[in-house]
């Protein structure tokens, strides 16, 4: 016979058991997928993230979240750029996640100006 804070253990265990089921867990973002997605971004932000152009912004090191949030923009057309506009519109949400795990995760190094 189960006593009553005995059942309401097992009920519990089994409702967190149920949702995790239904929410399979987030799958983290893959820096490595990143940086071979990146290769379609080096002609103007280079390969390592660090821009070769005038009117294009260096990526590497910005926080992940930031590179995520303008690519979301571009794609969905908030935030206007031709080239931009042309070049997120095909990303999947996934890929934007493992492109700003990649730019995010380079190194950079700040210093006093001269």
């Amino acid at each position: 016979m189960f006593s009553a804070k005995s059942w309401r253990v097992q009920a519990l265990g089994s409702t967190v058991a149920m949702l995790a089921a239904m929410f399979p867990q987030a799958q983290a973002a893959d820096p490595k997928a990143g940086q071979v997605k990146a290769g379609m971004c080096a002609t103007c932000h280079g390969a390592l993230g660090f821009s070769t152009i005038p009117n294009a912004p260096h990526l590497a090191g910005q926080p992940a979240i930031y590179i995520e949030e303008q690519l979301k923009q571009y794609r969905s057309g908030k935030r206007a750029n031709e080239v931009m506009a042309v070049m997120a519109k095909p990303l999947t949400d996934k890929e934007i996640e493992n492109l700003a795990a990649w730019y995010a995760s380079i190194p950079i190094e700040v210093g006093q100006p001269r």
